[in-house]
């Protein structure tokens, strides 16, 4: 495959402006490229480091149109974009990601139903559109078992544990909704691999990172997960395969449920991954550079890593303990989004520490109270 490339000094589209699209363009920047970002928020945290920032809803096909004639390269940060805008995108040759890996991702039951036409094991589940299927569902999966919706939702949002009362389920299905219903695995810890996919195919890998969470939110990524050498490559051999099936381009993570030397596919993103914010610092070419890459036809890099690593979210109630004392952190690097509006359980900012081992990280954190988090 031949690829459209993109050289340093033109314009890389972004669609959305948050933390990721920030730290998109922070790795663009360095490599030359002009940011156009669109996104309804005026000082949204990318749009300090954007040539043009359109002011639009993301729905807004005449903005769309604008970014695209903006732009020689369109990407996104997230995943609930517009799909009639992303297939504007599309169409105008301009987005090298495609809309199909969005329609997967913004789709639980689609998700699924990759993972198994690419012969992947995921829990088992059943699919509802109302009360009346929601017991032999669960006759399906057993009990416990997780309700979700089959879009939208994050951070523990849109999803409810189901044990033998059936009550609050039954209250959470909404007339003219649709749900997936899932067996819920005691699995032994949850991984994320991050890896990227050019143009022409290539992939390159991360080391896969353990995934620690606190209330539903990603609290800790921590790097080299504590898997076995069977697990690193079945994880990778099913990232490899649902790639080459969806014909995967850019920076994408799958997270996956270890259970002993088994992995279950649970969830995708398609664009970089709050579980790879370690490879800025911990890796030889971050995620975001990589996808940079991806997208404008470069070769990709080999990835070289720190033995150790441990990313740390800085919540809305964090940020400003963390500031205040921020000469007394040792080790550290800070990343601070630079968002505008502080809520409690907002993502403001990460911590990454690196190391010769998770012993001496741990050591680190605990020296700097960071276990408080």
């Amino acid at each position: 495959m031949t690829s459209n490339i993109i050289r340093p000094g033109k314009t890389i589209g972004i669609l959305g402006g948050g933390q990721l699209g920030k730290m998109m363009a922070v790795a663009a920047r360095h490599m030359g490229y002009r940011i156009a970002v669109l996104d309804p928020t005026e000082d949204c945290p990318c749009s300090a480091l954007s040539d043009i920032h359109i002011q639009a809803a993301f729905d807004d096909k005449e903005a769309a149109r604008q970014l695209s004639k903006e732009s020689d390269v369109i990407t996104y940060e997230f995943e609930n974009v517009d799909l009639e805008v992303a297939r504007i995108f599309e169409e105008e040759g301009k987005l090298p990601q495609g809309a199909y890996s969005l329609e997967v991702t913004q789709n639980r039951e689609k998700e699924k139903q990759v993972a198994v036409e690419a012969d992947l094991p995921v829990p088992t589940y059943r699919i509802i559109h109302s009360v009346d299927e929601l017991e032999d569902a669960v006759e399906a999966t057993g009990f416990p078992a997780v309700i979700k919706t089959i879009s939208g939702g994050y951070d523990g949002k849109g999803q409810l544990k189901l044990d033998e009362d059936l009550d609050e389920a039954r209250s959470f299905i909404k007339e003219g909704g649709t749900y997936i219903v899932e067996a819920w695995l005691s699995f032994d810890l949850e991984i994320s691999q991050v890896f990227t996919r050019s143009q022409g195919g290539d992939i390159t890998y991360f080391p896969i990172a353990e995934n620690v969470h606190k209330n539903h939110i990603l609290h800790e990524s921590r790097v080299p997960a504590p898997t076995t050498d069977t697990v690193v490559e079945k994880a990778r051999d099913a990232v490899k395969r649902m790639s080459d099936h969806m014909n995967i381009v850019g920076t994408f993570a799958v997270e996956m449920f270890v259970i002993g030397d088994e992995v279950y596919i649970n969830e995708m993103a398609p664009r970089p991954h709050n579980s790879g914010h370690y490879t800025i610092e911990a890796c030889s070419v971050s995620q975001f550079e990589q996808h940079v890459r991806a997208i404008c036809g470069l070769p990709l890099l080999p990835v070289h890593s720190f033995p150790a690593a441990v990313m740390v979210n800085v919540l809305g109630k964090h940020r400003d303990i963390l500031l205040n004392n921020l000469e007394n952190y040792h080790g550290i690097h800070l990343h601070d989004y630079g968002k505008k509006e502080s809520r409690t359980h907002r993502k403001m900012g990460h911590l990454t520490i690196i190391g010769e081992s998770l012993e001496e990280i741990d050591k680190i954190i605990e020296n700097n109270n960071v276990h408080l988090w």
